[in-house]
């Protein structure tokens, strides 16, 4: 990483295609994401509008390299602690096991903690076990089982 200028900013609406073809670029999202699609950008003024949400990009360089999604939930639960979930993480096929992920998780982390979070949570898929890991390698405990529904 010597050398290398690494800058974590709130996504913009120019950086959507970035982040979707990082998103689409696994086994998983080539069955469900479709590049080019405009219900994309219509989801990132949603986001941007919300002031709970923060779409993040890191950049390498200049270049998109890497996204997740921070949503902080205000709660009645553990003495009205505030929380923040990370999902959608994404780091480029380029910069995988170059220490981005770690770093980028690291910044996610202090990102909640400073807007008075007193837990973070995320969300990662069950089959990726190699996310599993990581995320173990950083303090994350599997505590919970996550149930979804489609609609």
């Amino acid at each position: 990483m010597d050398g290398v200028t690494v800058q974590i900013r709130r996504a913009e609406a120019t950086d959507v295609p970035a982040i979707v073809e990082m998103i689409a670029n696994d086994q998983l999202g080539a069955k469900r994401e479709r590049p080019g699609d405009p219900r994309y950008l219509a989801a990132f003024e949603e986001i941007a509008a919300d002031p709970n949400q923060y779409l993040a990009v890191m950049e390498v360089d200049g270049s998109v390299a890497g996204t997740l999604q921070l949503t902080f939930t205000p709660g009645l639960s553990r003495l009205g602690m505030r929380r923040a979930t990370i999902e959608a993480v994404r780091v480029h096929e380029n910069h995988r096991g170059s220490g981005l992920g770690q770093r980028f998780i690291e910044w996610a982390i202090e990102e909640a903690r400073s807007r008075g979070c007193g837990l973070v949570q995320l969300t990662t898929d069950a089959s990726r076990a190699d996310a599993h890991r990581f995320y173990e390698r950083l303090g994350f405990k599997a505590s919970h089982i996550g149930m979804k529904l489609p609609l």
